[in-house]
């Protein structure tokens, strides 16, 4: 292969990937000069311009001194707070929820006994239970945690009973036949063929944590995120409260864009994930 041959192909999928980046980001793009423009002409003071809430936002989070890498004291009394509440308590729900996932599907009559109750447990808004949890753990980060726990868990919970209900009952069969421990085709057999709908479950759970972060702080903190939020449109201050708004739209993103990465990781011996957008 010539040199000219290399570099025109490398120049092809450059050119590629740029005009897959610009019509991905095209309409976003578009979106944010008419809202610049709308509220310019509205010159309402409830919806500032994007072009204020961007200076805002650097003001807030990136005027720190060079020994904090330019980071304000702000991001790490609130920002980092709730970054480590929304984690922490979607992975203490993931892991509580497939691991009791398992155990219930691979139960004959499981399900029969805690079915309703868990029907009945889900049915209950997450938020309404928060003066409970302010009742069991007080204001802080057990309260915060515990909202986050009882929310997410759901999805993780169930999406992992029906993904192992649905493995193929040969497979568990021909692992029995040759007397394999049963740590081994659980871990081997049972959880790979159930990773898409586990990784279905722990999706939507990150989704709901971050939703539910913002709403126990809102209700029971004395930092983070949601009460920031509530300070900024208690002052007025619209430019700083669309800030915290902006900063949780671009966290779900992240969040949501980095759990697909290692989703298609995790699960690319499966031949739908590699067209998968």
């Amino acid at each position: 292969m010539t040199t000219l041959t290399l570099t025109s192909r490398v120049g092809r999928r450059v050119g590629r990937g740029i005009g897959i980046l610009v019509r991905n980001w095209l309409l976003f793009f578009a979106l944010l000069g008419l809202w610049e423009l709308a509220t310019r002409l509205a010159e309402s003071p409830f919806f500032p311009p994007p072009s204020e809430i961007l200076n805002a936002s650097v003001k807030l989070w990136f005027t720190g001194p060079a020994s904090q890498l330019f980071l304000t004291d702000t991001v790490f009394d609130n920002v980092l707070p709730s970054l480590g509440r929304t984690l922490g308590g979607w992975l203490l729900a993931g892991a509580f929820g497939v691991a009791l996932g398992v155990l219930l599907g691979r139960s004959k009559h499981g399900m029969d006994y805690v079915g309703p109750l868990f029907a009945f447990f889900r049915s209950v808004p997450p938020p309404a239970l928060i003066p409970v949890f302010i009742v069991l753990f007080g204001l802080g980060p057990g309260m915060q945690t515990g909202s986050i726990i009882f929310g997410a868990i759901w999805p993780v919970l169930l999406n992992t009973v029906d993904g192992v209900r649905s493995v193929d009952q040969v497979k568990i069969d021909t692992a029995k036949s040759f007397r394999t421990p049963r740590s081994y085709w659980v871990r081997s057999i049972v959880l790979p063929a159930a990773g898409p709908k586990i990784f279905a479950g722990l999706r939507l759970s990150l989704s709901i944590s971050l939703l539910l972060m913002v709403i126990s702080e809102l209700v029971g903190s004395y930092n983070g995120i949601g009460r920031s939020l509530m300070d900024a449109q208690q002052a007025f201050d619209f430019p700083l409260m669309w800030s915290w708004l902006v900063l949780l739209g671009l966290l779900g993103f992240g969040f949501n864009a980095a759990f697909l990465a290692v989703e298609q990781r995790v699960l690319r011996w499966q031949p739908t994930r590699n067209g998968r957008i």
